[in-house]
């Protein structure tokens, strides 16, 4: 198969979809790799790192579409990249299309197989394509919570972790999945005082039993996570539907009741966000304020340190990228059923029903 890795556009994104240690592994299957040329360069891979793998480099996009059968990306297409699918096409990669809609109906229009990293299974029904970047992304919401607490960027001045004779901040954790473990982690380390919330009771005792006094525990009720909010200094919404658009857990009622320089970080905006009052910022400008509260929603917050992340989403993509390579990708996904749970759209119709729902959007079942 003739794959094709872009150099990724969406503001401030340097991760890249394939490294050269990945293309060397395809190329060695017997498949046929092009690069754009500095596809990698943000992570410090020059195209002669891609030429030793066995890659071929091109000068533009538009040359990467038109010579590949499989497209393999990090973020979403965006419109200039839509523009350049095909029926013939394969597109792997982070979709997110429940809070997009103009590209889902961009994607539809393309007729190109679109298969998203984000809904990818596994038989311990985790999602192992989304896993290593919600891991990256709960250990950086502490990280830019900490920073945007300090009193220069607008913070309130508080030190996460306190210091002898002075309380730590409070840090409310609304999710007890891949990334609010990561980021109570990070958390715990900084000595904060912590709380996970979660509506899955089975879940709260699992964490309870794996951080034991390090952290409190708290079932998500409204009334809950108001009290949460209204008194947390950090508060981090790592809330996951799989496919579907973020609940809104916390309203805008609720961010008046906070203190002036709090601080909120929002890892689900990539799935239009848990709070009411957020909206999508980039890493140029990753922050804004409503009635004092500081509020973080980059929607590609692992590019900000993209060596560890392309390298863990890599680790994560690749068995799946020789599948689909090996075997193309109808016949990869009737051989396995997780990767077909990742098929978003086929053939001009939305093949995953969450999406179709959120959306409002015609919803056709891809059957094996």
């Amino acid at each position: 198969m003739r794959i094709g890795v872009p150099k990724e556009i969406k503001n401030h994104e340097y991760r890249v979809g394939l490294t050269p240690p990945s293309v060397a592994e395809l190329v060695a299957a017997g498949h046929e790799v092009v690069v754009e040329t500095k596809a990698g360069g943000g992570i410090d891979f020059e195209d002669q790192d891609y030429v030793a793998a066995g890659a071929r480099i091109v000068a533009t996009a538009a040359e990467v579409f038109a010579q590949s059968d499989m497209i393999v990306k990090v973020k979403e297409p965006q419109a200039s990249e839509i523009a350049m699918l095909e029926p013939r096409h394969t597109l792997f990669t982070y979709l997110h299309l429940a809070a997009d809609k103009p590209q889902a109906e961009g994607l539809m229009k393309s007729g190109a197989t679109c298969i998203a990293y984000e809904t990818v299974t596994s038989d311990s029904r985790s999602l192992p394509l989304l896993k290593p970047m919600s891991e990256v992304a709960g250990r950086m919401s502490v990280q830019v919570g900490a920073h945007y607490l300090e009193k220069e960027q607008g913070g309130r001045g508080v030190l996460l972790g306190g210091v002898p004779g002075v309380a730590p901040a409070r840090v409310a954790i609304l999710g007890g999945g891949v990334s609010g473990v990561n980021a109570a982690q990070m958390a715990v380390g900084m000595r904060a005082d912590v709380t996970i919330y979660d509506i899955n009771n089975d879940r709260l005792a699992e964490l309870d039993m794996f951080f034991s006094s390090q952290i409190k525990t708290a079932y998500a009720s409204k009334a809950a996570i108001a009290a949460a909010v209204k008194n947390a200094h950090l508060v981090i919404g790592a809330v996951l539907v799989p496919g579907a658009a973020a609940p809104k857990l916390v309203t805008r009622e609720m961010v008046k009741t906070m203190k002036r320089g709090s601080v909120m970080v929002d890892i689900a905006i990539d799935q239009g966000g848990c709070f009411e009052t957020s909206h999508a910022t980039t890493h140029e400008d990753p922050v804004f304020e409503v009635d004092g509260v500081i509020h973080y929603c980059v929607a590609n917050m692992p590019g900000a340190v993209a060596r560890t992340s392309a390298f863990a989403l890599n680790n994560a993509t690749l068995p799946f990228a020789l599948r689909l390579a090996n075997l193309g990708a109808e016949a990869a996904m009737k051989a396995d059923r997780h990767l077909a749970n990742g098929l978003n759209v086929y053939k001009g119709n939305i093949a995953f029903k969450a999406v179709a729902d959120d959306l409002g959007l015609p919803y056709q079942a891809w059957t094996a």
